[in-house]
Order: structure tokens, then C-alpha cells, then sequence
């Protein structure tokens, strides 16, 4: 029996009371601009900027595999760029995502949800361009975050 709430509709648009994250996987290229990021950015141009900047930084910060970027859009919500996928093509090494990371990302989204008393919202991250499947990404979620009473909603898009 899952933890985790499913709901269609947008996951940029959480109906739900109180703070809330909107969590994502992006790559580590700092490529921006298919998948998901474009619901984000058609919403805020606010985690955009900041993940080409975090990128474009990163011989001084920690963007890699694994790290997250939480960025304040409006009072009482929050992106969370994870960095779960290494590149963007399947190619010989499979496909893009990195369920490792993905896990690392999620241990940093609980503490900071935590800190903010804040619900999770999420497509099926890491399962879109990335290719990863929702069978290895779900258990990560339900260990990461509903173990440790943080609500998360899973959107599915369409109808």
C-alpha cells in the first residue's frame, strides 16, 4: 500500500494548503528545455535562471549528480531542481537517469521539506526523458520522504 498520493492534473499547480515543494529531475549538462522544466518555466522564470547560473557555477558549487537546488517562487512555494540524470540521450551507457542520485536528491528534499513543513509535489520524476521506470523510483520516494510523514502527490498529466 503506497504512502504516496495520485491525482491527475498539473503538478505545478498543487491545490493543497500551507508550504509546498514541487520537486524535479534535471540533468547534469545544464540543458533546460524539454519535459517538465517547460511546465516549470511557462509558471516561474525564477528555477530556470537559477539552474543555468548553478550550472554555469559549477567549478565553485556543488551542482552534480545527487545535488538539489531549492528556489523560492512564490511565498509559500518552492522548485526543487534535482540533479538525477546524467546527460540527455539514451545511448551505450543506457538511458539518462540515475536512481543513486535520485535517492541522494530525496534524502535532501526530506530534510528541507522538513524544515519547511512542507508537502511534496512531483510528476513521475525521473521516468519522462530521463527513462526511468516508475518501479525502481517509487520505493526510493517511499523510503526518502512518506517514511518520514512528508506528504507527497504524484501528478499524472492528461486526462
Amino acid at each position: 500500500m503506497s504512502g504516496i498520493t495520485y491525482v491527475r492534473g498539473d503538478a505545478t499547480v498543487p491545490s493543497v494548503k500551507g508550504v509546498k515543494v514541487i520537486a524535479h529531475v534535471c540533468n547534469d549538462i545544464g540543458g533546460w528545455g524539454k519535459g517538465f522544466v517547460l511546465a516549470i518555466s511557462r509558471r516561474w522564470p525564477e528555477p530556470e535562471a537559477a539552474y543555468r547560473a548553478w550550472h554555469r557555477g559549477r567549478a565553485g558549487n556543488d551542482f552534480g549528480l545527487g545535488a538539489v537546488q531549492f528556489v523560492q517562487v512564490e511565498r509559500h512555494v518552492w522548485v526543487a531542481n534535482m540533479i538525477g540524470q546524467r546527460g540527455t540521450k539514451t545511448g551505450s551507457k543506457g538511458v539518462p537517469v540515475r536512481y543513486e542520485a535520485i535517492d541522494t536528491a530525496l534524502e535532501a528534499l526530506a530534510a528541507r521539506a522538513g524544515e519547511l513543513g512542507a508537502t511534496v509535489h512531483m510528476p513521475r520524476i525521473g521516468c519522462g526523458l530521463a527513462g526511468g521506470k516508475w518501479s525502481r523510483v517509487e520505493p526510493l520516494i517511499e523510503e526518502r520522504l512518506i517514511r518520514r510523514g512528508i506528504p507527497v502527490t504524484v501528478y499524472d498529466h492528461g486526462d
